[in-house]
């Protein structure tokens, strides 16, 4: 079949979707909800410490959990959806996501709460692949940015809106509140995508590609292993995560080799030499580790360099979320009429500019300086997002869409998982001082300065990769 008549098809299919905004209504809510259980545990875990009596390095596992769920799965399940069906496993992941989120609530003990938010996670990573996978079959190209857009938007006010919506949560029907709330809108989202999500196409089983078990294991197992190396030890890189990042790259390697001989692999390692994907997922981690860094540097910087208060710090670490969520559809309107590849450009440019002025103009202006050089940061980070997986989902054949969206989510992933600990520890080096805690201002805004410079830089290369990727496609 010709490429274009599978485009048109693709879009007649979407034009004959009986509503395309509830579709988009159903796919935000699952973004909204995934994004929104990764932060809305963090401000939990004091509570939750005392809540079992238990230390915070045993509680960190609550968020820990469910992020390394996510991490390690996300690509396999994406996969899978594109052979089982993608409606089918999407509403097996929101039924389990919500199942999961009561038993979290319900939890009589640490090591229950952890087991079920690691199933929670499970169910986000499912959600996380498949709303992105969807897209593509269910709105007309022409609306694409727009509608990855949308999913951005959702994702960062989720983000944004843990924190706050936690505390609130905690301070009123306590800790077990945080996760109880996502019954209800775990079920309209069920409803929603079960109403109105296209049916899966019916394909015998000649027609149907196995699943590639061993793969899914090897590469599961490496992520697992590189988050923890990159987690563990709270900054210290010690012997345990010296271990675990061998383990990761001999894991890498065996899965590589597996892809290679395997008659349906879970990544195609073709795949991996096409120009735009490879740029795109690897501008991606480099983007997230930048966008990490606000979060990891930015609280110390307010906090101990500024001397701001706890409330004004989450005041103004909201303003980097609210504004990717607030900028999100109209990202998405600009990638739709001035292409994805050439916003993606654009973006790059305004997170590099950004992290140079955060580098800069805090120290001469203040918190109006470091106000406006993050608003650049993550407007910038909204355009590229956007337009980056428009550009890259655009074009995806039906049978790869699961997988080809959760490699981008994986690649988000380990560059915030790469960013806290390779960033943090760039920080803590040029501050040169033990205990980034009780540094004093000065230290801190060296620290400041120089982090924020290597994540300008890290954004110039990401820049250089991108309009090499753009370059190659004219030609």
């Amino acid at each position: 079949m010709s490429k274009s008549l599978t485009t048109a098809q693709d879009e007649a299919v979407a034009l004959a979707m009986p509503s395309v905004r509830w579709v988009l209504a159903g796919l935000s809510l699952s973004m909204l909800l995934s994004s929104l259980g990764t932060s809305i545990a963090n401000v939990a875990l004091p509570t939750m410490a005392q809540a079992f009596g238990a230390t915070f390095q045993d509680v960190q596992w609550i968020v820990l959990a469910y992020l390394l769920a996510i991490t390690t799965l996300i690509v396999s399940v994406g996969r899978l959806g594109d052979i089982v069906g993608r409606r089918r496993l999407l509403l097996g992941g929101l039924v389990l996501f919500t199942a999961a989120s009561v038993l979290c609530g319900l939890a009589p003990t640490l090591g229950l709460l952890i087991a079920a938010r690691a199933a929670q996670g499970l169910g986000a990573a499912v959600m996380m692949a498949l709303t992105m996978a969807f897209v593509g079959e269910t709105v007309p190209k022409a609306k694409t940015g727009r509608a990855m857009g949308l999913l951005g938007a959702m994702s960062a006010l989720g983000t944004a809106l843990g924190p706050s919506l936690g505390g609130l949560l905690i301070a009123g029907p306590g800790w077990q509140a945080i996760f109880l709330i996502n019954a209800p809108l775990g079920l309209l989202a069920l409803l929603l995508a079960s109403r109105h999500l296209p049916a899966d196409r019916q394909r015998s089983q000649v027609e149907r590609p196995g699943f590639d078990v061993m793969g899914t294991a090897l590469l599961a197992l490496t992520l697992a292993a590189y988050a923890l190396a990159m987690t563990l030890g709270r900054g210290s890189f010690g012997l345990l995560n010296i271990v675990l990042l061998a383990a990761a790259i001999v894991g890498l390697g065996l899965f590589l080799r597996v892809e290679a001989k395997a008659a349906s692999p879970l990544i195609r390692l073709a795949m991996l030499r096409d120009r735009l994907l490879g740029a795109s997922l690897v501008t991606s981690a480099l983007v997230a580790t930048v966008m990490m860094t606000t979060l990891v540097v930015g609280p110390f910087y307010l906090a101990r360099g500024l001397g701001l208060d706890a409330v004004l710090v989450g005041l103004i670490m909201t303003v980097g979320p609210a504004m990717v969520a607030l900028s999100g559809v109209p990202a998405g309107r600009l990638a739709d009429r001035f292409g994805a590849e050439r916003m993606t450009l654009a973006g790059l440019v305004a997170i590099a500019g950004g992290s140079f002025a955060l580098a800069a103009m805090p120290t001469a202006f203040g918190i109006p300086g470091y106000v406006a050089a993050l608003v650049v940061v993550t407007v910038g980070y909204a355009q590229f997002q956007t337009a980056n997986n428009s550009a890259v989902m655009r074009d995806v054949p039906q049978d790869r869409r699961g997988v080809i969206s959760g490699m981008l989510n994986l690649s988000r992933n380990l560059g915030l998982v790469t960013g806290a600990s390779v960033m943090g520890a760039v920080f803590a080096v040029a501050s040169a001082t033990a205990d980034i805690t009780t540094a004093p201002p000065e230290a801190i805004a060296t620290g400041m300065r120089v982090t924020f410079f290597v994540a300008g830089l890290l954004s110039v290369g990401a820049l250089v990769i991108a309009n090499r990727a753009a370059k190659h496609l004219k030609t």
